[in-house]
């Protein structure tokens, strides 16, 4: 196994991080990541099986867990009933009643919901030069979760200042400042989803909170700390997920001068695809060993942290024929773009139905969109972002 090392601060990795992941990948399925210091999963076969590996998972063995400082003790208790960092049978348990609320038909109903909303906010864009970011493709998440939360939109700016800086948290670029401001804002937003919930329970609604509180599986229901930590899951993930899918596919449709017919909706899926291959908004998982294991030349030994590169696995040319091109109309290939295994994205439908029902009404309302200046990428990795999208219409 060879070794890298590529600061993913460096100015030249942030905008285009592909060139390293392709020649790391060159290099083999592993590679070991100095900045880290930690073996990087680089092709998609591992990825993909190592997301399906029982023996690998998101909980710290408790022989490695750690209390944790006390300044981040408002963050490190969401994380602890969170339903990412489980594993079974505590995963089991919280993703059965999560599921029970958070339903297809519950996401399929929103559509008419998210198909005004697009249209209102379109019809808001000013004349001149603007951050379609701001004002489209982060609205239209944090809008729609709202919406399935129950909680009012009026709260949709704390909703989306508390999310950015708790999962600033895991960003390479992470200080002190950072910690701190993710404490607070862990603090804020656990005060206010108490509150709330505490509201739905004397007067229940038809929304996501009212099913979370009823869902019960054997007789057991969520805790308030659970219930917490889920409303926070799925704004904070599902958030941050679908602004960087929806702003980095709009980008890419411009840059590559990409008829808007893919948009169509006998190509739509197939292009929301290749948007999510192409240039993720997540590019590393991290996973921990449970146990000594062999695997793809390495000897991995109980409690080591591995890093899964979900940009360099949907790149792999082994699966895709020239991956580095976008080519919307390429066959659907199943993506690690929203994780694998036990841990699959449970937003990942809402996810993918607001990109199908964001795109094609903007660039339908917007025949001539085009960009204003060059996107760059946000220093924010393992996120993979645009720090903003300037267009005119």
């Amino acid at each position: 196994m060879k070794s890298f090392s590529q600061s993913p601060t460096d100015p030249g990795f942030v905008q285009n991080p592909y060139p390293f992941y392709d020649m790391a990948r060159r290099a083999g399925d592993l590679f070991y990541w100095q900045d880290y210091g930690m073996v990087a999963v680089v092709s998609s076969r591992a990825v993909r099986a190592l997301f399906r590996d029982r023996r690998f998972g998101r909980e710290v063995p408790p022989e490695l867990a750690e209390q944790g400082p006390a300044h981040l003790a408002p963050w490190l208790a969401i994380e602890a009933h969170s339903l990412l960092e489980a594993e079974p049978p505590r995963h089991t348990r919280l993703r059965s009643l999560v599921m029970r609320a958070f339903t297809s038909r519950a996401i399929s109903a929103l559509q008419p919901s998210i198909q005004d909303l697009c249209r209102g906010l379109i019809k808001d864009f000013p004349y001149n030069s603007f951050d379609l970011l701001e004002a489209y493709c982060t609205q239209v998440p944090v809008i729609t979760i709202c919406r399935l939360l129950g909680v009012p939109e009026s709260m949709a700016p704390d909703l989306l200042q508390w999310s950015h800086d708790m999962v600033a948290m895991y960003q390479a670029n992470r200080t002190q400042d950072t910690e701190d401001r993710a404490a607070k804002s862990s603090r804020d937003f656990t005060g206010f989803l108490q509150e709330y919930i505490e509201l739905r329970r004397k007067d229940p609604g038809d929304d996501l909170i009212t099913r979370l509180i009823r869902a019960e599986e054997e007789g057991e229901k969520l805790s308030l700390d659970e219930l917490v930590a889920t409303c926070i899951l799925l704004l904070n993930a599902g958030h941050e997920a679908t602004v960087h899918s929806l702003g980095n596919g709009v980008k890419t449709l411009l840059q590559t001068h990409t008829a808007p017919d893919v948009l169509a909706p006998d190509g739509i899926d197939a292009t929301i695809e290749e948007i999510l291959r192409y240039d993720p908004p997540l590019h590393m998982f991290t996973r921990y060993a449970y146990e000594d294991i062999d695997l793809f030349g390495h000897s991995f030994k109980r409690g080591e942290q591995v890093a899964l590169l979900l940009g360099a696995a949907n790149r792999d040319p082994a699966v895709w024929a020239e991956p580095n091109m976008f080519q919307p109309r390429r066959p659907i290939e199943v993506n690690t773009s929203f994780g694998g295994g036990i841990h699959f994205c449970v937003g990942a439908p809402l996810a993918r139905l607001e990109m199908r029902i964001a795109l094609p009404i903007l660039f339908e309302s917007c025949p001539n969109l085009q960009l204003t200046a060059p996107p760059l990428y946000s220093d924010s990795y393992h996120f993979h972002g645009l720090n903003q999208l300037l267009v005119r219409t």
